[in-house]
């Protein structure tokens, strides 16, 4: 699942692999378990974030390939933040190949820069555990409170307007070879991202249940 920041993509991905009964894989989760479980590939990367470096492409890959390998995978899953280049890409395509898998489709959800900045700037996040409100589109009920758990809402630093739209130009650079990468192997479909959740979520399972 392909996106800029703002989006939407964590959050279709979540549901899409809900409603299909499929893992959603998030790449950032996974840094997160390890590194919380203390795991052998978790004290690698700790140690490597901790030194304010990026975590090498074989690392990663040896992640997402432990995470594959459960059994809960058996039948698919969902990608979301992996594969981020081109070269992560076609280790990906090595790696299901051994599993005796292979990427059926490639959903790259499209928003106008100027819907992703107004999204990012009004978004805040729950501190206790990383629930995500927006003041335009999914307010909470108390101004600066999560619904959920109660704990304070703040604007995360990279949320502000010029941060913002450094990351999605960033972002559009560092991906597109990658999108290049999946239209040229027929596997990209393009997904208007600038709607209400539910329209977005319904052409996603449309495009997954054609092309899966």
């Amino acid at each position: 699942m392909l996106g800029p920041p703002g989006a939407g993509k964590g959050t279709q991905a979540a549901i899409v692999a809900d409603t299909l009964n499929l893992p959603h894989i998030s790449s950032g989760d996974l840094f997160r378990e390890n590194i919380k479980n203390e795991t052998a590939l978790g004290q690698k990367i700790k140690a490597i974030l901790d030194v304010g470096q990026l975590v090498p492409d074989d690392l990663t890959i040896e992640m997402v390939r432990e995470r594959l390998r459960r059994d809960d995978c058996g039948h698919g899953a969902i990608l979301d933040g992996f594969p981020r280049t081109p070269a992560q890409a076609k280790e990906l395509n090595t790696m299901l190949s051994e599993l005796g898998g292979k990427v059926d489709v490639v959903p790259y959800i499209k928003v106008s820069e100027d819907e992703l900045v107004q999204r990012l700037t009004g978004r805040r996040t729950c501190r206790e555990q990383g629930h995500i409100f927006n003041l335009a589109y999914h307010p909470p009920k108390q101004a600066g409170v999560c619904d959920i758990d109660g704990s304070d809402l703040y604007q995360r630093d990279d949320d502000s307007p010029d941060t913002v739209k450094d990351r999605i130009r960033v972002y559009l650079e560092k991906t597109a070879p990658l999108i290049d990468f999946y239209h040229q192997a027929g596997v990209l479909v393009e997904i208007d991202g600038g709607r209400e959740i539910e329209p977005v979520t319904q052409d996603l399972l449309r495009v997954l249940s054609v092309e899966g």
